[in-house]
């Protein structure tokens, strides 16, 4: 793939604003993940942790507000990942959420009674120009990831991840016929072998990924060991971390001035 010579519009930043790892001492740390993505036609809300209040707090000390957020994207149906969806629709509900189809009604009404715009997802859903979800992968617990055309290659954000970062990342690729640069997220990996671990790292070597950022639900263990193979490509991650991809530099976690 040509590297082609990165605009100003090209830079994508990804802030993740509900995260159980601390970054920012600023934020509050919690169990659960979310994050806000700009820089793209739209300004995204991927995931909405489990706590509302928490979830508007920390954004605040973001310096991002509600009403600045077109589009929510939900991962999955677990509690840590949409419990934060009613205090954020009351907060701006003129937005676009796209969910998996499968999710429960009592939730798609919750998001129609706020009278945001509902899609119901099952293949890959373009959310604006460079961006579309994963499609919803099966497994115990379905899932769907988003991804972003950025100007290294794709970088993917997950949920929990529990039908295997890599599966996830795959799809992407496969979707978009362009190579992984990047994934962010939980990897649903706490507890994990080392040689499952390992694995994962090798799968993910094995699509091309350069930079990882392993939260939430990825576990210690994962961090370390992503850290180690990735070196400075393991992206410094959790609440207030703010990753820039398409920038001169690296990507960074620097708390935002």
């Amino acid at each position: 793939m040509t590297e082609a010579k990165t605009t100003r519009e090209e830079v994508i930043v990804v802030t993740i604003v509900y995260d159980n790892y601390p970054f920012d001492e600023r934020l509050q740390t919690t169990w659960g993940f979310g994050c806000v993505v700009t820089g793209l036609e739209k300004t995204i809300l991927f995931d909405t942790g489990g706590d509302g209040r928490i979830l508007l707090t920390n954004m605040r000390t973001c310096g991002i507000k509600p009403d600045e957020i077109k589009a929510v994207v939900l991962s999955h149906i677990h509690a840590d990942h949409t419990g934060g969806l009613d205090a954020f629709l009351q907060a701006n509900s003129r937005v676009t959420v796209y969910l998996p189809k499968v999710f429960p009604e009592r939730l798609k009404h919750q998001v129609r009674n706020a009278g945001a715009t509902l899609i119901e997802t099952e293949e890959p859903c373009k959310v604006c120009d460079r961006v579309w979800t994963t499609g919803v992968l099966d497994g115990s617990i379905p899932e769907q990831g988003l991804y972003l055309k950025g100007p290294d290659g794709l970088i993917v954000i997950t949920g929990c991840a529990h039908p295997g970062i890599v599966r996830m990342a795959k799809a992407a690729r496969e979707h978009a016929d362009l190579p992984v640069y990047a994934v962010v997220g939980g990897f649903h990996m706490a507890g994990a072998s080392r040689q499952t671990i390992q694995a994962v790292i090798e799968g993910l070597r094995g699509l091309g990924v350069r930079r990882v950022a392993p939260c939430h639900c990825s576990g210690d263990e994962t961090r370390r060991w992503m850290k180690e193979a990735f070196g400075q490509g393991c992206l410094p991650s959790g609440a207030g971390a703010r990753l820039v991809f398409g920038a001169e530099t690296d990507p960074s976690g620097n708390p935002p001035e």
